[in-house]
């Protein structure tokens, strides 16, 4: 589903039963999974690759060099980078830094990721945070700069710390075991 008021530019490739609203504009290069949803007034860069799953909410521009993996969740008027000290004056183009957002992260309304970072599978970037570093798997990020302040889960709530008794949390919701080895969470068993 493509609403009459968005641009797709001729080349794009869009996967079966994504829906582009109001207002965006996808250019030509651009690559898109299926069943994914870009919100009103969404820009999608050239050289950007976005995976299955994949909602975009309004007023989010997503430039070249990044990459969004499946089932990301990019919330209301968030930013990503791509040019690390950019001046009006000086062309930087061929000064691009690659951005990876894997799979399952959440990047909340308003936050600002800065280029060449990598966000984490299932990682929860809180609203207004500002990323200008890697980030673990399930890290539950905030503040300006952005700094860990606990885990989430894979279904999207905080794991509790410390963990009691066998070292480990179950999820209530997937019945998912997480286990914190080494200061980084690890996936025992998915349950769904």
């Amino acid at each position: 589903m493509i609403h009459e008021t968005a641009i797709v530019d001729a080349g794009a490739r869009i996967g079966s039963g994504s829906r582009i609203w109001h207002w965006t504009h996808v250019c030509a290069q651009a690559v898109i999974g299926d069943n994914c949803s870009l919100g009103q007034n969404v820009y999608i860069g050239n050289r950007v690759v976005i995976g299955r799953n994949v909602k975009i909410q309004n007023n989010v521009s997503v430039y070249d060099d990044v990459t969004l993996e499946d089932e990301v969740f990019c919330g209301p008027s968030m930013v990503f980078t791509n040019v690390y000290n950019p001046r009006s004056a000086i062309s930087r183009k061929t000064e691009f830094r690659p951005t990876l957002v894997k799979k399952g992260a959440t990047l909340g309304a308003n936050c600002t990721i800065i280029c060449g970072v990598a966000i984490g599978c299932h990682a929860f970037i809180a609203a207004g945070a500002v990323i200008n570093q890697d980030v673990p798997d399930f890290a539950l990020m905030a503040g300006v700069p952005g700094c860990q302040i606990g885990w989430m889960s894979r279904y999207g709530e905080q794991i509790p710390l410390p963990l009691k008794g066998t070292g480990q949390y179950q999820c209530p919701h997937l019945n998912d075991v997480y286990r914190l080895e080494n200061n980084q969470m690890i996936l025992l068993k998915t349950g769904t």
